[in-house]
């Protein structure tokens, strides 16, 4: 039997354990027993330290709130260790559970290999550590995998534990790349900017430069990425000259501005030629605005809208993710979740399961309108993904895609700012304990009774990257946005102080 056939069957595994337990709540009927392996691998090409991998990797411990269904056994495997007291700050935020209980659900497995390179390479290097996690796992027909993202990595990883996988299988992998997204979009009806998609060399590039300006004289910017671009990197914008020739074209693009901070466009290219890439018009108006759709595919077909975001972008070139505001403005967030929805019924058709998201642009025209492109599809869990689950995991609450509110379990409307770029050099100053300190002196911790607080995460770096993330939650954008203002003067007077220190 192929690993593609002996998945698929071990997929069906993962339709049946949905029937038990996936209509069940955090703080709803107790759910049936269930192991959910941890597997927050970034397998993608990210060009970071050891230890900011590892603080994407601890990304994910929000799945730790999965413990607070007292049949629930969580394996969370990492690079290196984990601090003890991040694993304390985590169950210390579960509503309703004895700690101690929690902790003896809960395995910790680690390669302890500090090296930039993904978490899944390194478990399948490692047969010793697989047989750990299967030992772990103390009925397989009772298990899944969750990854941050997959690959064939990962599918070859779920085989060799004997458990379905809760995710996209990577024979969809090319519907979440920036070609694949266009082209559902054109194939589905839903509209997008105008481009062109599979391009792999400067010569194609330029081609499809002078064909779009042919098509829209009118266009001045056009935006390039790269295939498997994530988070913004990969991104870069063309300024079109007044001239539509082959020489004039090629001088822009040779001088576009790249978002990656010090790749050059000799680099750029070298990966343009490697995995593709698309260029699309930069959609001019009178407003602009980046918001996004999560939903979720079940492993029964069932296409759910989860949450609407607006994404605060930042970067040279404004392309760079670095947080979100939850909900998306309803003035327009109504108007992207039908064309979402309209991808989520194809892909429940392709046999796609799990968490995406989709990004668009709404652009306000002159009479006051607002006019949606989708731009992507990001077919795994994205930036979005944490913040809005430790909401829902601390709440019990549910989005309202009609009406573009959240009600927690109680009725009271939350909303929230979730930033992975907090940051100031003077952060260096940070290590994660103090973090946690920080938090607690300045009653900034969440607090169960209102339901509102500061949950951090991305902590373990912060020594090196001076960066931190959070999730702000609050009853109003207004009081999410005053609470993450007053979050940062915070941590800038904390740091101050520590300056001062002699």
């Amino acid at each position: 039997m192929s690993e593609t056939e002996f998945f698929d069957r071990l997929q069906l595994k993962m339709i049946r354990q949905w029937e038990r337990i996936g209509k069940s709540t955090p703080g709803g009927p107790i759910q049936e027993p269930n192991s959910a392996v941890v597997i927050p691998s970034i397998t993608v090409d990210l060009p970071v330290s050891g230890e900011t991998m590892q603080a994407y990797e601890e990304r994910m411990l929000f799945m730790l709130f999965l413990l607070r269904q007292p049949n629930i056994h969580v394996i969370y495997v990492t690079s290196q260790l984990i601090n003890p007291h991040l694993i304390d700050y985590y169950l210390g935020l579960i509503p309703g559970i004895v700690a101690s209980n929690a902790r003896q659900r809960l395995t910790l497995i680690t390669p302890e290999d500090a090296t930039p390179r993904p978490l899944t390479y390194k478990l399948l290097e490692r047969p010793h550590l697989i047989k750990r996690i299967r030992d772990a796992i103390p009925d397989p027909d009772l298990g899944h995998m969750i990854p941050f993202i997959t690959t064939l990595a990962e599918r070859e990883l779920a085989v060799k534990l004997g458990i379905p996988m809760y995710a996209a299988d990577p024979r969809y992998y090319a519907f979440g790349t920036k070609s694949g997204g266009r082209q559902v979009f054109a194939e589905e009806g839903v509209q997008h900017p105008l481009g062109a998609e599979n391009l792999q060399s400067e010569r194609e590039v330029v081609n499809a430069l002078i064909a779009l300006r042919k098509q829209k004289p009118s266009v001045k910017k056009v935006i390039i990425k790269l295939n498997e671009g994530v988070s913004g990197i990969g991104n870069a914008v063309i300024t079109l000259p007044e001239a539509n020739d082959e020489a004039a074209i090629t001088n822009a693009l040779h001088n576009m501005q790249i978002e990656f901070a010090g790749e050059t466009y000799a680099d750029y290219m070298e990966k343009l030629t490697e995995s593709g890439a698309v260029i699309e018009e930069f959609v001019q108006g009178k407003v602009i605005m980046s918001p996004s759709v999560q939903l979720r595919n079940t492993p029964l077909g069932e296409v759910e809208i989860l949450s609407t975001h607006d994404q605060m972008l930042g970067g040279p070139s404004g392309q760079s993710y670095l947080g979100a505001i939850f909900p998306a403005n309803p003035a327009y967030s109504k108007l992207i979740v039908d064309p979402a929805r309209k991808i989520g019924e194809r892909f429940a058709k392709e046999g796609v399961m799990g968490r995406y998201a989709l990004d668009f642009v709404v652009v306000q025209t002159e009479n006051g309108t607002w006019e949606p492109y989708a731009i992507e599809v990001n077919l795994r869990k994205g930036g979005t993904t944490a913040p809005f689950l430790i909401l829902q995991y601390l709440t019990d609450g549910r989005y309202d895609a009609d009406k573009g509110v959240f009600r927690t379990a109680q009725g009271q409307p939350k909303c929230y700012i979730g930033s992975d770029h907090i940051e100031d050099e003077a952060y260096k100053l940070f290590t994660a304990d103090i973090m946690f300190d920080v938090v607690s002196r300045n009653r900034l911790h969440f607090d169960h009774a209102t339901q509102t607080g500061v949950v951090l995460h991305l902590v373990t770096d912060i020594g090196e990257t001076g960066r931190v993330g959070a999730t702000v939650i609050h009853n109003s954008p207004e009081e999410a946005a005053a609470l993450f203002e007053h979050f940062k003067s915070v941590l800038n007077r904390e740091a101050e102080a520590l300056r001062s220190v002699e």
